[in-house]
C-alpha cells in the first residue's frame, strides 16, 4: 500500500496540522489585537482633538465657561487614556477586580443574568 494515501502512515502529520492551525489562530488574534489598539488610539486622538476644539470655541467665562472647561478636560483625559491602548485598559480592569473582587463578581453575575434573559426571548 502506498504511504502517501494512508493518513496514518505519517504520525507527525496531524500534529503538524494542529500546530499550523494554532499558529494561524495566534497570528490572527495578534492582528486583531493590534488593529483594536490602533482603533482605540485613533479614537483617543480624535477625542483629545475634540476637547481642544470645545475649549477654544466654547464660552470662557461664567457657568457655561466652567461647564465647557469640564467637558473639554474630560474629553482630553479620556482621549489620552484611549491612546494608551487596550493593554493599559486591561491592566486597569484587572487591578480593579483584584481590589474589589466581590462587587466585580456581582457585576459579572448581573451581566450574565441580563444576557441570559435577553437571549431567551
Amino acid at each position: 500500500m502506498n504511504n502517501t494515501m494512508n493518513p496514518y502512515a505519517n504520525p507527525g502529520m496531524p500534529h503538524d496540522a494542529t500546530r499550523d492551525a494554532g499558529h494561524a489562530v495566534s497570528s490572527a488574534a495578534s492582528a486583531v489585537g493590534r488593529k483594536a489598539d490602533d482603533v482605540a488610539g485613533a479614537v483617543g486622538s480624535r477625542m483629545e482633538s475634540l476637547g481642544e476644539t470645545v475649549r477654544q470655541r466654547g464660552p470662557q467665562e461664567g457657568t457655561l465657561g466652567r461647564a465647557t472647561e469640564g467637558v473639554a478636560s474630560a474629553l482630553e483625559q479620556s482621549g489620552r487614556y484611549l491612546e494608551g491602548g487596550l493593554g493599559q485598559m486591561c491592566d486597569d480592569i484587572t487591578n480593579l477586580i483584584r481590589q474589589h473582587p466581590f462587587p466585580a463578581l456581582m457585576i459579572g453575575l448581573g451581566v450574565g443574568f441580563l444576557l441570559a434573559s435577553a437571549t431567551k426571548r
